[in-house]
């Protein structure tokens, strides 16, 4: 049930393909919270998914935005800005991409040119949406700054590749420019680390349902959906959470801090 959390907040939330995304799922819990906003997403990865179909219902404007380019991100925050009367007040930070994952690559063989990208749309991205908006002055005090990660950025997990790398530095500039926007502006900037999550992206990674079976098996609560991820990025654009700021918030049935389950003992123990 709906408890205007974020009546009267603008936002700008990137990312949203399909309804498996968790942009998605927050632009639908936003606009159930009373929020305005625009949506944006790469133009190829727009023409892949349907974007258009969320906007309708969130009765949103679209703006086309590469997010490794300063000016499309200039361009969608001045948009943004003048299409929702004012600046905003919330942003959500949903981007990420590997072509070595895409094709297969081991990471002891990574293509440092697909490496480049993958830190660029992934990571870099935010240090330019930050960048940006503090440069025209596009985030209202007290405003609120998301950006999705995985505990892979922490631990090893084999698979993910050259995207935990990406998902590390992602956190680092996190805290970095959090300090420094929270300083001059008092915006507030975090990560969520999410469980597994079966979104398009997500399930593109290799031994995914691996990944995902497992975490489910360890963490006391079970991995945490996508629908309760939104629940939580919308408590992060809220008032009540005005004094997090440079966190990387763990949103994981409780997986970041067990050692091990009964369950997966059990599974060694019939070995």
């Amino acid at each position: 049930m709906a408890n205007q959390l974020l009546k009267g907040k603008k936002g700008i939330i990137f990312g949203a393909l399909d309804p498996n995304s968790i942009a998605w799922k927050v632009a639908l819990k936003a606009h159930a919270e009373g929020a305005v906003f625009t949506l944006t997403n790469a133009p190829v990865a727009m023409r892949m998914g349907a974007i258009n179909e969320l906007a309708a219902t969130t009765g949103s404007q679209v703006i086309p935005a590469d997010a490794t380019i300063n000016e499309d991100l200039e361009n969608l925050f001045n948009k943004s800005i003048e299409i929702l009367g004012g600046k905003v007040d919330f942003v959500l930070h949903s981007i990420g991409m590997s072509p070595n994952v895409r094709k297969n690559i081991p990471y002891t063989q990574t293509n440092y040119d697909f490496f480049h990208k993958t830190l660029d749309i992934s990571a870099l991205s935010l240090h330019r949406t930050l960048q940006t908006a503090m440069k025209i002055d596009a985030i209202n005090e007290w405003g609120s700054v998301v950006a999705l990660t995985y505990i892979a950025s922490q631990r090893v997990f084999p698979d993910y590749n050259d995207m935990a790398d990406a998902k590390s530095l992602l956190e680092s500039i996190t805290r970095s420019f959090g300090y420094q926007y929270g300083k001059a502006k008092k915006v507030r900037v975090n990560t969520i680390s999410q469980s597994p999550t079966k979104t398009t992206a997500g399930s593109g990674v290799k031994g995914f349902d691996g990944f995902f079976n497992y975490a489910d098996q360890m963490s006391p609560l079970g991995n945490a959906s996508a629908e309760s991820c939104a629940d939580y990025c919308i408590s992060m654009f809220s008032d009540l959470t005005k004094m997090v700021t440079m966190q990387n918030l763990f949103h994981d049935g409780g997986f970041s801090y067990t050692g091990v389950s009964a369950e997966v003992i059990e599974k060694f123990n019939t070995i």
